[in-house]
């Protein structure tokens, strides 16, 4: 197979290849880079407190220098996504010092589209930029557009009372300011049904009565003396578990405490939406994932309690009922 000169085509030849592709091309040429920081989906820029201010261009070394690049609001721990598809490069230092902070990556876009038609397409403009102030999963290797970079580090130990931030610069020191403003939030808002849960259950239906008790809201527990704070959607052993919206992962989620084979789960926030998933063993704890991806698997509760009728516990964050929200297409 030959590599093949396809410099003669117009430039948008390249973007209409990539909307053929289901995969990433290795730079996808957005206007606006994705969301950074776990919790500031507009990439809000940092403003001023008693440490300086976080716009590119702000005073640096008692006035004698520049702010090279912009202070991206991070809440310590957070989870860091890649701003666009790129090669990893790293470590970067930026204090030189070792504090708990000086570590970050370099992201390189490739600035042209590779496809296995085996046509190189035309040069597109790449971008290059350093990340500090985080500790990424890995210093080499290719990474997506929105993919899980890292984990924001604990600025607050360093500079007390600072807004924690991520410091993105462009390698050639110009303002990325304007590629930082997304076109639209990364999680827009969602209908109030959720996407199917299990695989097998479509409709969401919920567990009714068994030997071990019942499954709707508010079923009584403890012998009475407590109550169910969610219910349990019908669910085989070992079958496929789907994010009922797009979200932000967090976990491990543990409901029983004992190591058995179905204490295990995840939490999902998002649009207005924040869940727990009990009973299942997600494909990851942590990440964003969208309306209808999937999760992970059922986990073998017939182990625990033979007879039961298998289900996935789910809780609202709140404790609030989310039967509505299960109900998907009630009606239509």
């Amino acid at each position: 197979r030959t590599w093949l000169n396809f410099s003669r085509f117009p430039p948008f030849a390249c973007e209409v290849f990539a909307k053929q592709l289901d995969a990433h091309p290795p730079q996808q040429q957005h206007g606006h880079w994705a969301q950074i920081c776990s919790g500031n989906p507009i990439n809000k820029i940092r403003g001023c407190d008693r440490y300086g201010c976080g716009h590119f261009g702000a005073d640096r070394h008692g006035h004698k220098g520049k702010h090279a690049g912009v202070d991206v609001i991070c809440a310590d721990g957070a989870t860091v996504y890649a701003p666009f598809s790129g090669q990893l490069s790293g470590p970067i230092r930026f204090f030189h010092n070792g504090n708990a902070i000086d570590d970050g990556v370099q992201i390189r876009g490739s600035g042209n589209c590779f496809f296995l038609t085996s046509l190189p397409l035309p040069s597109l403009p790449g971008y290059c930029v350093k990340l500090v102030c985080i500790h990424p999963i890995r210093y080499h290797g290719q990474i997506h557009r929105g993919q899980q970079l890292g984990r924001m580090l604990p600025m607050q130990k360093v500079f007390p009372g600072i807004i924690s931030h991520i410091h993105v610069e462009n390698c050639d020191h110009s303002d990325p300011t304007h590629l930082l403003r997304p076109a639209v939030p990364p999680f827009p808002q969602q209908d109030s049904h959720w996407a199917t849960v299990c695989s097998g259950n479509p409709t969401n239906e919920i567990r009714g009565c068994d030997r071990y008790g019942c499954g709707y809201y508010g079923a009584p527990r403890r012998n009475g003396k407590g109550k169910h704070t969610g219910v349990d959607v019908i669910c085989s052993d070992g079958a496929t578990v789907y994010a009922p919206f797009s979200g932000e992962l967090s976990g491990p989620i543990k409901f029983f405490h004992n190591g058995n084979a179905i204490d295990d789960g995840v939490q999902i926030r998002g649009s207005g939406f924040c869940v727990k998933l009990l009973c299942i063993h997600p494909i990851r704890y942590n990440g964003r994932i969208s309306k209808g991806q999937i999760l992970g698997k059922m986990l073998p509760m017939q182990r625990v309690f033979p007879g039961i009728t298998s289900h996935i516990h789910i809780e609202n964050c709140d404790r609030s009922d989310p039967t509505t929200n299960l109900e998907r297409g009630k009606g239509q």
